[in-house]
C-alpha cells in the first residue's frame, strides 16, 4: 500500500511538472511574439478556470453528457424533444428603454409601417369620398383597416416617440423622463395629437363620411423622417428618390381624378359632353382624363357651364405648376445621381482637348484615355482623397485603418515602431493606378517613395539586358521602403519595376514620413537602424553572404565559445594553476602553431 501511494504521488508530481513546463513554453512563445510584434495583445490574460470534474448523476450518467443548452432540449414526462430557439428569444426579448433614431434599424422598420398607414389614409380617403366604392355591404372592412391604422398612430405616440434619444448641449440624452418631456414639447407631438382627433363620433350623426378622417393625413412628418432615414442606409439612394418623385406625380393625378369624378357627379353624370358619362371603369376613365389635363396633352371636350370652365382653368394652372415642379425635381435627382459621371466626362474632355492642342502622339493619348476609364470603373472616382477632405481627422483615420492597416503593419521596416506613428502614416498614403507595362520606378533614379501593392502585380526586371523578370510581386507586397530612410547616396533604385497589368498602388512619400518622424524620435532611431542593416545586407558581396567564393584549403578554426573563454579568464586571474590553466596554455600553443 505504501508503494502504491508513493507511485501515485510521483505520477501526480510528474503530471504537474509537465503542466508547468507546458505553461512556461506557452508564456515564452507569447513573450517572443510580443518582442517581434508589439501590436499583438498583451500576454497578461486572466487565468482560465479549469473545467469542473464530471459528477455522476443519480441516473448513472455524467452531467457532462447531458444535452447542451444550445440544442434547446425540453423534458416532459418521459420524452425529450427540441424546442424552437426563436420562441425562447422572443420570450426573453426586452424592448429598449431608449432608441437611437439615426442608427436603429428597428426604428426605420417601424417608420415604414407608420408611413404605410399614412399612405392608406392619403390615397383612400379621396377615393372613398368621391367614388361610390364605400357601400353599406363593405363598410366594416373599411372601418377595420381604418382603426388598425389609428392603432399604429397611437403606438407610435405612446411607445416609440417617447423613447427617442436627442442631443442637448452636445450630450446624447437617454433619460426616460427627459425624452418624454422633449417629445411633449416638440411640434411633432402637436401634429400627432391633431391627426388623431376623434371626429369619428360624428359618424353617429352624419353617417360614415371619409372626409371626417382627413386629419389622419397630417402625419406627414413621419413620412419625411422615414425618407431621411431610408436614404441614409441605402447604397443607391437616388433610385428611391426617383421612385418617390414619380409617386408624387401619380398622387397628384390621383387627386385630380377624384376631383373630376366629384365635379361630374355634381353636374350630373353624362349631362354634358365635358363630364364623365358613367360608362366603363369610373376610376380608370377619370384618371385618364386627369393625365391629359395635367400634362396638357389636349384633345379634351370644351366645358359648357361656368362651373366646368372654372374647374378646367384651375386644372390647367395647377397642371402646369405641378408638372414643372415634378420635372425640375426629377432633373435634380438624376443630376445628383450622375454628378460623378459628369465630372469624369468633363475632366476627360478637357484632357483630350489639351492633348489635341499640343499635338500629343496618339499612343500617349490612348494610354491617358485608358487610365481615365480604368480608374473610373475600378474606383468610381478619379481621386479618393476628395471624399475624405470634408471628414474630421478622427474619421479619416478610422477609414484609413480599416483599408490599409493590415497591409502596412506587415512591412518589415515598420515592425516594432510606435503604433500611433503608423496611424499617422496611414493618412498620408496616396492611391495611384499604373497601366500595363508602365514603369513604377527605374534603376538608378533617386527613390523618394515607398510602394504598397493594393491590387494587381508588378515585376522586378534585371539581368544583363535589364529585361529579365527577377521576381513578381503580388497584392500586399511592399518595395522601395529602404529609400525612405537611406542617406548619403544610398537611396537610388537598384532595379526596374514594371506593372504587369493594371496595378493599384499606395504611395508614401519621403517628405511625409520625415514630417511624421519628427514627433516620434524613438521610432526614427529604430527605422534608421533597420535601414542601415538592410542596406548593409544588400551591399555585401556574394562571398560575404555565403555565396560561392574562392575555395579555402584549410578551413578557419571555429571561434571559442564565450562561456568557455570566460571560464578560462577566471582561472587565469587566480594563478593559472589546475587543469583549466594547463588547457589555456595548450590553446595558446595551438594558436601560435596555426599562425
Amino acid at each position: 500500500r505504501i508503494g502504491s501511494a508513493t507511485s501515485l504521488s510521483s505520477a501526480v508530481i510528474n503530471s504537474r511538472l509537465q503542466e508547468l513546463v507546458r505553461l512556461f513554453k506557452e508564456r515564452t512563445e507569447k513573450v517572443k511574439e510580443k518582442l517581434i510584434d508589439p501590436d499583438v495583445t498583451s500576454d497578461d490574460e486572466s487565468p482560465v478556470a479549469s473545467p469542473p470534474a464530471a459528477v455522476p448523476a443519480p441516473g448513472g450518467e455524467l452531467e457532462g453528457e447531458k444535452p447542451s443548452g444550445d440544442d434547446h432540449y425540453c423534458e416532459m414526462l418521459c420524452c425529450t424533444f427540441k424546442s424552437r430557439p426563436w420562441l425562447d428569444r422572443l420570450k426573453s426579448y426586452q424592448f429598449p428603454s431608449s432608441i437611437d433614431p439615426l442608427t436603429n434599424l428597428m426604428y426605420v422598420l417601424w417608420l415604414f409601417f407608420v408611413v404605410m398607414a399614412w399612405n392608406w389614409n392619403c390615397w383612400l380617403i379621396p377615393v372613398r369620398w368621391a367614388f361610390p366604392y364605400q357601400t353599406p355591404a363593405n363598410i366594416h372592412y373599411w372601418l377595420l383597416v381604418d382603426y388598425l391604422c389609428d392603432l399604429i398612430y397611437l403606438l407610435d405616440i405612446l411607445v416609440f416617440q417617447t423613447r427617442l434619444q436627442f442631443v442637448q448641449g452636445g450630450d446624447i440624452i437617454t433619460d426616460k423622463k427627459a425624452m418624454k418631456i422633449n417629445y411633449l414639447q416638440s411640434q411633432r407631438f402637436k401634429m400627432d395629437v391633431l391627426c388623431l382627433l376623434p371626429l369619428d363620433f360624428f359618424y353617429f350623426k352624419v353617417g360614415v363620411n371619409p372626409l371626417l378622417r382627413f386629419p389622419r393625413c397630417l402625419k406627414y412628418l413621419a413620412f419625411f423622417e422615414f425618407n431621411n432615414r431610408l436614404e441614409a442606409i441605402l447604397t443607391k439612394a437616388y433610385i428611391y428618390r426617383v421612385i418617390r418623385t414619380t409617386a408624387y406625380l401619380l398622387y397628384s393625378l390621383h387627386v385630380n381624378s377624384c376631383l373630376y369624378y366629384w365635379a361630374s357627379a355634381y353636374e350630373g353624370l353624362g349631362s354634358t359632353t365635358w363630364v364623365y358619362d358613367g360608362e366603363g371603369n369610373s376610376y380608370i376613365r377619370c384618371y385618364y382624363w386627369a393625365v391629359k389635363t395635367l400634362i396638357t396633352i389636349g384633345g379634351l371636350p370644351d366645358p359648357k357651364t361656368l362651373f366646368e370652365i372654372v374647374f378646367q382653368l384651375l386644372n390647367y394652372f395647377t397642371g402646369v405648376f405641378a408638372f414643372s415642379v415634378m420635372i425640375g425635381q426629377m432633373r435634380d435627382v438624376v443630376g445628383a445621381a450622375t454628378a460623378g459621371q459628369t465630372y469624369y466626362r468633363s475632366c476627360m474632355d478637357s484632357t483630350i482637348k489639351y492633348m489635341n492642342f499640343y499635338k500629343i502622339p496618339k499612343t500617349v493619348q490612348n494610354r491617358v484615355k485608358t487610365w481615365y476609364e480604368y480608374t473610373w470603373h475600378s474606383q468610381g472616382m478619379l481621386d479618393e482623397s476628395e471624399l475624405l477632405v470634408q471628414l474630421p481627422d478622427k474619421m479619416r483615420l478610422d477609414i484609413a485603418i480599416d483599408v490599409n492597416y493590415n497591409i502596412v503593419s506587415k512591412v518589415a521596416l515598420f515592425q516594432g515602431c510606435d503604433r500611433q506613428m503608423i496611424f499617422d502614416m496611414l493618412k498620408r498614403l496616396r492611391s495611384v493606378v499604373y497601366l500595363p507595362n508602365d514603369y513604377v520606378c527605374k534603376k538608378g533614379e533617386i527613390g523618394r517613395e515607398m510602394y504598397i501593392i493594393q491590387a494587381g502585380q508588378v515585376q522586378v526586371l534585371g539581368g544583363p539586358d535589364g529585361k529579365s523578370v527577377l521576381v513578381t510581386l503580388k497584392a500586399g507586397s511592399v518595395f522601395g521602403e529602404i529609400s525612405l530612410l537611406a542617406a548619403g547616396g544610398g537611396n537610388r533604385r537598384t532595379a526596374n519595376v514594371v506593372a504587369h497589368g493594371f496595378a493599384n498602388l499606395f504611395i508614401l512619400e519621403k517628405k511625409d514620413l520625415n514630417e511624421i518622424l519628427v514627433h516620434y524620435p524613438e521610432s526614427q532611431k529604430l527605422l534608421r537602424k533597420k535601414a542601415k542593416k538592410m542596406l548593409k545586407d544588400n551591399n555585401k558581396p556574394k562571398d560575404e553572404k555565403g555565396g560561392p567564393g574562392d575555395p579555402l584549403i584549410i578551413p578557419p578554426k571555429a571561434e571559442t565559445p564565450k562561456l568557455f573563454r570566460a571560464a578560462l579568464a577566471a582561472t587565469g586571474q587566480v594563478g593559472g594553476k589546475g587543469p583549466l590553466g594547463r588547457l589555456r596554455w595548450r590553446l595558446k600553443e595551438l594558436k601560435a602553431m596555426q599562425e
